[in-house]
């Protein structure tokens, strides 16, 4: 047996230490110890027993030691002794000596525990909710000497904040929005990581007096540099240069996020002149490609013209053969073909000009069915968007190009810059009455005029009017909503939020259903588009063959399913019959015990009582803690049910009304 260790040498009184003793051995005040561990990144601990009272705060050992080896702390002892010299010069009046100090000031920097903090980029992203939510906060922000907000940290939180929805917008990650009354909700998809973060609403702001801004200002300090880490990578994997620079005339007509978006703009205008350039040069220095490129027309009518000859010749030998023709008229064909081997190659016959024009008359009629048939799914089509042609199955396609072709054109009392996210973000065009719009109210390429008040001055027929919430749930659910819906005037539908699944909830609302329909007609016809590029791409043949194995595989799909159905009635049969046999065996035992009883017979438990009885039997011999947790998931059941209920009852309450 060893040595007994003495009480308080091992175990929680050694491993935890309380705040006091934590700033006697680093030497800091309450201030700088908690800037410093906000900046680290390090939290309180709560040990299972506390040696030194219960009214006290903790701190692991080892958190401790590894401030204690902070280069950074050196530099803040250092900052605090020059500042502690500025204020006695300015209290001696010495004016002179106190802006030189002032000059030579020490500088500290947070990059290393950027990088210490998040060893992968991939960490910054899912720890990047909070730091984007405090910079749109800050970027709201008045910056006031009471309260000790400095102009720079606005500005700076400005600017990071328009360099990131600048990103958004470019590379059409948006997924999700929603108006709360805390302000925006938007979420974008960022190399595969879900960021969300919260924009307060464009209003005057108050500034409560019991909140200590000075601790907010040191948790913005480290966000804007690492705010910054990550604009640089995903601006520097665009190619873009990063800071971007901001058009000076559209910041001071408070343009927002147009100002960076113009220099974005140039930034991809360059590239293509610039690859436009590097292929000029590359023919210009490779001749032979040159050669090669001009030669391919030539080929082209070559092989036309062949395939042309095998088609006629084609056809010629089904009409003899319909025709019943003889063995001299085969031969005659045949012949027929050797004097055509022997013209020129690129030369075709008189009548295939006719031949082409009966296969491009064909064609057009095989394109007119296709419009025909697909008149009836208008709808779907309509609210598919610009992203009619785009792949169902692609929402980064779909959101990219869900308002292609559209131009929006914003009123004055619209919240302008969560409305310009959104719309370019997902592909359309902005204007906005005011400075530095690119576009006036009164263009005819307008198709939509967003507005948030009943009346208008002047209504343009052309266009249509409609609520900032249609652009909202438009982007949500994908397609373009009924723009009737959410006209001016008129109480728009319940605003859904995207962050709520209705499955889970176990309730669905009705305009949910309505859009849900409309993504199904939506989906149905960008399938179908997508369907009819890859037979304009692959031609006649190719959706043949694939409708020939699809058709195998639904007739052998059949035969199994019909196989399974044979085989489940024969056990069935086969069940029923030995429980038939059973039950006549049981009868001849039961019938005197029945003839002997008296009075009527209980009804039997039904299945819902039976399986309530299982349940509670299962929990009564659980441990408690699974007991507990049990119960308490029941709980949240009966709570979720009981809730459905509620509102299933208010819908059909205002439906009556």
């Amino acid at each position: 047996m060893g040595p007994q260790k003495k009480r308080g040498q091992a175990g929680n009184a050694v491993q935890y230490i309380t705040r006091n003793q934590a700033l006697k051995r680093l030497q800091l005040k309450l201030s700088e110890f908690r800037r410093l561990c906000i900046l680290k990144g390090i939290h309180p601990r709560e040990p299972k027993k506390k040696t030194q009272g219960q009214n006290k705060t903790y701190y692991h050992v080892k958190d401790i030691n590894f401030l204690a080896h902070e280069p950074l702390l050196n530099k803040l002892r250092d900052e605090h002794v020059v500042e502690r010299k500025i204020r006695k010069a300015r209290a001696k009046k010495n004016r002179d000596l106190a802006e030189r100090l002032a000059a030579l000031r020490p500088k500290h920097r947070l990059d290393h525990l950027v990088k210490e903090r998040y060893p992968s980029f991939v960490d910054a992203l899912r720890d990047l909710d909070d730091p984007l939510t405090l910079v749109h906060l800050f970027a709201t922000l008045p910056a006031e000497e009471a309260h000790k907000i400095p102009a720079k940290a606005v500005a700076t939180s400005r600017r990071l904040a328009l360099e990131w929805q600048a990103w958004v917008v470019r590379t059409s990650a948006l997924r999700r929005t929603f108006v709360s009354v805390k302000g925006f909700y938007f979420q974008a998809d960022v190399m595969g990581q879900p960021v969300t973060w919260l924009v307060p609403h464009a209003t005057s702001q108050v500034l409560p007096m019991d909140v200590d801004y000075r601790v907010m200002l040191t948790f913005l300090e480290f966000h804007h540099t690492m705010l910054q880490f990550v604009n640089y990578k995903l601006y520097h994997a665009l190619g873009v240069r990063y800071p971007p620079v901001v058009d000076p005339k559209l910041e001071e007509a408070a343009a927002g996020l147009s100002a960076i978006m113009q220099d974005l703009a140039k930034g991809a205008g360059a590239r293509l002149e610039a690859a436009k350039e590097a292929g000029e040069a590359a023919a210009e220095v490779s001749p032979e490609v040159a050669q090669r490129m001009a030669s391919l027309p030539a080929k082209l009518k070559e092989l036309q013209g062949q395939e042309i000859k095998a088609a006629q010749g084609a056809q010629d030998m089904e009409e003899a053969a319909e025709a019943g023709s003889s063995d001299e008229d085969v031969g005659s064909i045949s012949s027929g073909e050797d004097e055509d081997e022997d013209e020129e190659p690129g030369t075709a016959r008189p009548d295939a000009d006719e031949d082409m024009a009966e296969a491009a008359a064909e064609g057009r009629g095989a394109e007119a069915g296709a419009l025909v048939a697909a008149e009836p799914d208008t709808e779907g089509a309509a609210a598919a968007g610009g992203a009619a042609d785009v792949d169902a199955d692609d929402d980064a396609g779909v959101c990219a190009a869900l308002f292609r072709g559209l131009v929006f054109f914003l009123g004055r009392e619209v919240p302008r810059e969560a409305l310009l996210l959104v719309i370019r973000s997902f592909g359309g065009t902005v204007g906005w009455q005011g400075e530095g719009s690119p576009i006036e109210e009164s263009d005819e390429s307008i198709t939509h005029q967003v507005v948030d008040r009943p009346t208008q001055g002047h209504r343009f027929l052309s266009r249509q009017y409609v609520q900032p919430q249609w652009v909202l749930d438009s982007a949500n659910f994908r397609v373009l909503a009924d723009a009737e819906l959410y006209a001016p005037g008129c109480a728009p539908p319940p605003h859904l939020s995207p962050f709520v699944d209705n499955d889970d909830e176990g309730y669905v609302p009705d305009y949910a259903r309505t859009l849900h329909k409309l993504q199904e007609a939506a989906g149905a016809a960008r399938r179908r588009a997508a369907g009819q590029q890859l037979a304009s791409m692959f031609g006649e043949d190719a959706p043949e063959q694939d409708t020939t194995a699809s058709v195998e595989d639904d007739v052998a799909e059949a035969e199994r399913l019909y196989t399974a159905e044979l085989q489940e009635e024969l056990r069935l049969a086969n069940a029923a019959a030995d429980a038939a046999n059973a039950e006549a065996a049981d009868a001849s035992v039961v019938e005197p015990a029945a003839a002997s009883t008296k009075g009527v017979q209980k009804k039997g438990p039904t299945a819902e009582e039976v399986q309530e009885e299982e349940d509670r039997m299962a929990a009564a011999v659980l441990p408690r803690k699974k007991r507990n947790l049990y119960n308490s998931i029941q709980k949240r059941t009966a709570a979720k049910k009981a809730r459905v209920q509620e509102l299933e009852q208010k819908r059909a309450r205002l439906g009556q009304e």
